[in-house]
């Protein structure tokens, strides 16, 4: 009998994991940033990463401070892994979008730069603001 994959290998946060502990291993071990998020085991990082374990909702704060990561955005791949699709939608509906703390940092420039006026996203401006990305 084939072996079956791990619950959770394909997720966005399994993916996102693995990347960022292979981003911060120059600097630290698999192990700080496991006893950094205040995990007793250093094998849990490596079941999140793997996917064969899921990132409890209430480890994402710790969990984001010891990646180095914005836990909104680390909140948003969890949600996913949840696949409770009535909490999903309970936290769209509440919260519409959850921003990161780079996207906010865009939105308060985009305030001072049209100093309050709440402009629409025009076609001019959409094309200028892809363009800052190569799209």
């Amino acid at each position: 009998m084939p072996l079956k994959g791990h619950p959770h290998e394909h997720s966005r946060l399994a993916k996102f994991v693995d990347r960022r502990i292979l981003e911060l291993a120059p600097k630290k071990a698999q192990r700080d940033i496991a006893l950094e998020a205040g995990f007793r085991n250093a094998n849990m990082i490596s079941m999140i990463k793997s996917g064969s374990a899921k990132l409890a909702l209430d480890r994402v704060p710790a969990m984001a401070k010891a990646l180095e990561v914005d836990p909104k955005h680390l909140f948003v791949l969890a949600l996913e892994q949840t696949g409770f699709e009535t909490t999903r939608a309970a936290v769209g509906d509440i919260f519409a979008a959850i921003v990161t703390t780079n996207e906010a940092d865009w939105i308060e420039e985009l305030r001072d730069a049209s100093d309050g006026t709440d402009p629409r996203l025009n076609r001019r401006a959409r094309t200028a603001l892809r363009a800052l990305f190569g799209k």
